[in-house]
């Protein structure tokens, strides 16, 4: 199969052992006919050709959005992934209670501050070279 497919693969089984769960609960959570251990651990594997339908089902099995799965940056294991995911769910809950226009001003602060922050790694970087 493709690398793609290989990739989406790892990622789904990075994110459900961060979860803490088998291939047999993440079949079970689909609630659907046909997802079974075997099912899944060939579309982890990238030995299964999914349609954006059978994704979506296992997004929402691991109870994920399209961008925790396609976020391909390399972390260094499941630990990393697990504690991000906590650290991004108290982010989201502490939002949760704001109104939209607090939202938007955190989210704008953030984006500045990772800009500056991404601006000095560049920075860097071209003065070791």
């Amino acid at each position: 199969m493709s690398d793609f497919l290989k990739l989406v693969g790892e990622q789904l089984r990075i994110i459900r052992l961060s979860k803490g769960l088998s291939q047999e609960e993440v079949a079970e959570r689909t609630g659907k006919l046909g997802f079974s251990k075997g099912r899944i651990s060939n579309i982890e594997h990238g030995q299964s050709n999914i349609t954006l339908s059978t994704l979506e089902t296992l997004m929402k099995a691991l109870d994920i959005s399209p961008e925790e799965l396609f976020n391909f940056h390399k972390l260094s294991g499941a630990t990393d992934i697990e504690e991000k995911n906590l650290m991004l769910d108290i982010h989201r809950s502490l939002l949760r209670e704001r109104n939209l226009d607090e939202v938007k001003y955190v989210v704008r602060i953030t984006k500045d501050f990772l800009d500056t922050i991404d601006l000095q790694t560049k920075k860097n970087s071209s003065d070791r070279s």
